[in-house]
């Protein structure tokens, strides 16, 4: 009994230093992406990250020889090299996941001096809004433009606060005309939400069906609301068009996703709540919407003045 005892003993051991000799590359292929694909919506950027800044500098590694030190320079090298630090840090999520998850399948020791990368500080959050003039050039040359939809796409993006990828996705069945409500079956988050329609965004989806109609296009049902006419189905960006008309306006570091935020600052300036403009935006925290905080110091001011107004005629 002792003797079979200390033979499975033994075959453990024999399982887990087995375990422990895999590359990582071996690890990734076999193990964390297969159970990557299982249990992520998407895992092209996965796929894309570990191939790129991975698989050649550590996949020959044996998992017990991985070390901090290699980890750092690592980092460093990608700093050194021009990256963004928002870049980098997806990588170093990648890592750490991959890293947790090779700990909690017993093919990394726990004892073994392994922490996690420390994400880099990335500072504060740049962000970036267009002034009414901004608003007015972009739509003056993407009216130009010979794509077929963007100016719509455009205006509506700025009208909504819609993401571009929703955007991109709608389809003429997620609109309700009557409860002037746009339903986005699987957002950002994971979960449904409703973008609601005000009467200029129900103007552009009128001129949406119409461009839909004289360029033969569906306009009713599952077909999207902006189907490339070359190929019948959703784009897969706007980039190329977007790219164009941002030159020409002379505003080559507005990003189409900050068409989401000039939505949100244009609502704040006018006294919208926060919580409200969370609610429209469809953010999951208030923490995401905070920030724009800083874009309302008048109308904080004036919310303090109403304790002043209580307090010092006391």
């Amino acid at each position: 009994m002792f003797t079979a005892f200390k033979t499975r003993q033994k075959q453990q051991q024999n399982n887990h230093r087995s375990q422990q000799s895999i590359t990582l590359n071996c690890f990734f292929d076999e193990h964390y992406f297969p159970h990557a694909k299982a249990t992520k919506r998407n895992t092209k950027d996965t796929w894309s990250a570990y191939n790129t800044h991975l698989r050649d500098q550590f996949g020959r590694y044996r998992l017990d020889e991985l070390s901090n030190p290699l980890f750092d320079i690592w980092v460093r090298e990608q700093i050194v090299a021009g990256y963004q630090r928002s870049t980098i840090n997806k990588h170093i999520f990648l890592v750490n996941r991959m890293l947790n998850l090779a700990r909690h399948w017993g093919y990394i020791d726990r004892s073994k001096d392994l922490s996690n990368i420390q994400r880099l500080v990335l500072g504060d959050y740049k962000q970036r809004f267009l002034s009414e003039a901004e608003i007015a050039l972009i739509l003056k040359h993407a009216q130009r433009t010979t794509h077929p939809h963007i100016y719509n796409v455009i205006r509506l993006l700025l009208l909504t606060g819609a993401r571009k990828g929703e955007a991109r996705l709608a389809r003429w069945c997620d609109i309700d005309k009557n409860k002037r409500v746009w339903t986005v079956p699987r957002s950002k988050s994971g979960r449904s939400r409703r973008i609601i329609l005000n009467t200029a965004a129900m103007a552009v989806l009128d001129d949406c069906r119409e461009n839909a109609e004289r360029l033969g296009l569906g306009a009713d049902g599952s077909a999207y609301v902006f189907t490339n006419p070359r190929t019948y189905t959703a784009y897969h960006s706007y980039y190329a068009a977007w790219h164009l008309i941002r030159e020409a306006a002379g505003l080559p570091d507005v990003r189409i996703h900050d068409l989401r935020h000039t939505y949100a600052s244009l609502l704040i300036n006018k006294g919208v709540s926060l919580y409200e403009v969370q609610t429209l935006l469809g953010h999951s925290s208030a923490q995401m919407t905070q920030r724009y905080a800083h874009l309302q110091p008048n109308l904080l001011h004036q919310r303090a003045e109403i304790v002043g107004g209580i307090v010092g005629g006391a």
